[in-house]
């Protein structure tokens, strides 16, 4: 896997929004944008650290953030604008997802078996650099895996319990 970028009308849109965010009381914690179908789709995902966000807190973000940018006009095509959770196994990406993360649980799913013959696993992330991502499987176990040999890193909810 690597780890994503924000394309240059992204970092600018991220730019923009995250004082306005911030001062609602949320995180930003990615900007995409993103050609669906015919359409073009902005979707800013916000977060909060205390709880999970819920349908009102993304249309408390909405109204400023759209009046912002219907103002400011730095996308020149028109385009679709979304406020989101980043629900409960957000997809880490970015450098700033897996600061963010360092101490939770995620499932990590691997192109091929990892040594342990599967090809996915659970564990809390410890650490990681650009190469390879840390994980305490148990007490005993720790594993280092290599991110050219990861599909995908996720927050892990067990949805079980």
């Amino acid at each position: 896997m690597k780890l994503k970028k924000f394309g240059s009308t992204e970092q600018k849109i991220y730019d923009l929004v995250l004082p306005i965010v911030n001062e609602l009381g949320y995180l930003v914690w990615d900007v995409r944008f993103e050609k669906k179908g015919a359409d073009w789709e902005l979707t800013i995902f916000i977060d909060k650290e205390t709880e999970s966000i819920t349908i009102d807190d993304c249309e408390k973000v909405t109204a400023p953030v759209s009046d912002m940018l219907d103002e400011k006009d730095p996308i020149p095509q028109s385009y679709r604008l979304s406020i989101s959770s980043i629900g409960l196994e957000a997809d880490l990406v970015r450098e700033s997802h897996f600061d963010a993360c360092i101490g939770c649980e995620v499932r990590v799913k691997g192109f091929q078996n990892f040594a342990d013959n599967s090809r996915e696993v659970i564990g809390i992330l410890t650490d990681w650099n650009k190469e390879y991502l840390t994980l305490q499987i148990s007490q005993e176990e720790i594993l280092e895996l290599k991110f050219s040999e990861i599909a995908f890193v996720k927050l892990y909810f067990d949805f079980e319990k």
